[in-house]
């Protein structure tokens, strides 16, 4: 597999006018881009799988359970499946990369 660009995933989203994009899926594990413009509210409901975000830009807040923690470039956070989580006071354009593992949506399928 050929190395991929972030910037080309992002500019795929802007064509399809959607908040994600998985570009990658194994049995073992996915990997999506997920971008919020500023000002956006994040419509993201827990998850059936554990999830790893690396933010790529942008900055904002995360909820995770009861915890909140401000987020910029580089961060990494994880989310354990089922826990409720969501960006907000998001003040610039917000992208990440998602890793989630089992891959999105197959624990769902079960």
């Amino acid at each position: 597999m050929e190395p991929i660009q972030i910037d080309d995933i992002v500019e795929q989203l802007d064509q399809e006018d959607e908040l994600f994009n998985e570009f990658l899926r194994r049995d073992s594990m996915s990997l999506e881009v997920y971008r919020l413009e500023a000002g956006a509210t994040d419509p993201q409901d827990p998850h059936t799988e554990d999830e790893v975000y690396y933010i790529v830009t942008g900055s904002a807040k995360i909820r995770i359970g009861d915890d909140v923690h401000p987020v910029e470039p580089g961060d990494i956070i994880f989310v354990e499946r089922e826990v409720e989580h969501y960006f907000f006071d998001i003040e610039s354009e917000l992208v990440t990369l998602i890793f989630f593992a089992p891959p999105y949506g197959s624990l769902a399928e079960d």
